[in-house]
């Protein structure tokens, strides 16, 4: 035991000192060594009310491709010892100050260690150029969340779990066949952001079209590149045409409106760069799901335009230690904020009995 503390001590000594070599100081403007500026709010600017039952910090980290990830940390109050853990992220495209900060502050009433990240490149957190994604960051930002977490001494070693919201469930799922040190994975209202990029919305798109996307994609890169920035594929559409599908009425209720807008967020604003979606046209996410060892809950609403992939990736997962939770009613966007329907105790539950 003094030898496994002796060693978490020793690498927290190392994050910090990386740390403090990027110039990340938590209270103003720091810069990290490829001279990206954070600007680190320290206001409660979020889309949801403050819990009086937890308090709430800023916290930071490197990730393995040098950016440093910024995060909301969320500690149940009047809590001594050891506490299990949990990160959170996502929706794809949103900031941490909207679903899954909500996540995370209820997590947190529930006796978890929780944290709630902005995704590399976007939000408050660092990379250049800003606004991409790609499943191999984005994958590394959840461990890099699991290697803060594992070495804080707050945390009970080996109960560390993850969750992931939308695009992020994928993402989450992802993060756990590649990194056994997860002990739960959790994703919410999923999607499969390879499948959706490649295949569209309801694998509608066949080769025809994705070759006349990258076409798209590749003229756009040259664009940018003239014009020296890069071009944004825009939000969530504003304002709504009168032919929207229902799925598109509710992204924009949530994202467009009070009830979810946040300054930062690429949904409620310009989007991400038009590029973007390059990185996830040709990859795949859930090949080796089956691999998983560890807890795997899979949560979806019954309405949900989005159902589908996280019905198919449940099947692709095994062992008895799995678990799927269709909400009846809910829609994929009631899952973002609705706490009438999310069903916090029930996920709690499952941390809980597999973090033991």
């Amino acid at each position: 035991m003094c030898k496994s503390l002796m060693k978490s001590a020793v690498a927290m000594v190392v994050i910090v000192f990386f740390m403090a070599s990027c110039g990340y100081r938590a209270s103003k403007e720091t810069k990290n060594e490829n001279m990206d500026t954070l600007k680190i709010t320290q206001e409660w600017d979020k889309v949801f009310k403050r819990s009086d039952k937890v308090e709430h910090s800023k916290v930071a980290f490197p990730t393995r491709f040098g950016t440093i990830v910024v995060a909301d940390m969320y500690k149940p109050k009047n809590t001594d010892g050891k506490l299990p853990a949990i990160a959170v992220c996502g929706p794809f495209g949103a900031v941490k100050e909207q679903a899954s900060g909500l996540y995370a502050q209820s997590l947190a009433e529930r006796g978890f260690l929780t944290i709630a990240f902005d995704p590399s490149h976007t939000g408050e957190s660092s990379g250049e150029p800003r606004y991409v994604a790609s499943p191999d960051i984005n994958t590394e930002d959840f461990s890099a969340a699991v290697d803060y977490l594992s070495l804080r001494a707050d945390v009970y070693p080996g109960c560390v779990g993850i969750l992931g919201i939308c695009g992020w469930g994928g993402l989450a799922i992802n993060a756990a066949a590649n990194d056994p040190r997860i002990k739960v994975t959790v994703a919410s209202t999923m999607y499969d952001m390879c499948r959706v990029s490649a295949n569209g919305y309801f694998d509608s798109m066949d080769a025809d079209a994705r070759y006349e996307m990258r076409q798209r994609l590749a003229e756009q890169r040259l664009a940018d590149l003239r014009a020296g920035v890069c071009e944004r594929a825009g939000g969530v559409v504003d304002p709504l045409p009168d032919d929207a599908p229902r799925f598109v009425r509710d992204y924009h209720d949530y994202y467009r409106t009070p009830r979810g807008y946040h300054v930062r967020s690429l949904n409620s604003n310009d989007g991400w760069n038009k590029t973007s979606v390059l990185s996830f046209i040709n990859a795949t996410l859930l090949n080796y799901a089956g691999e998983i060892r560890n807890a795997v809950m899979i949560v979806h609403g019954e309405q949900a335009h989005s159902r589908y992939f996280g019905e198919d990736a449940f099947k692709r997962l095994n062992g008895d230690n799995k678990e799927l939770v269709i909400v009846p009613g809910a829609n994929h966007t009631d899952l973002y904020d609705n706490m009438e329907v999310i069903p916090f105790d029930r996920i709690a539950m499952f941390y809980h009995k597999n973090m033991k």
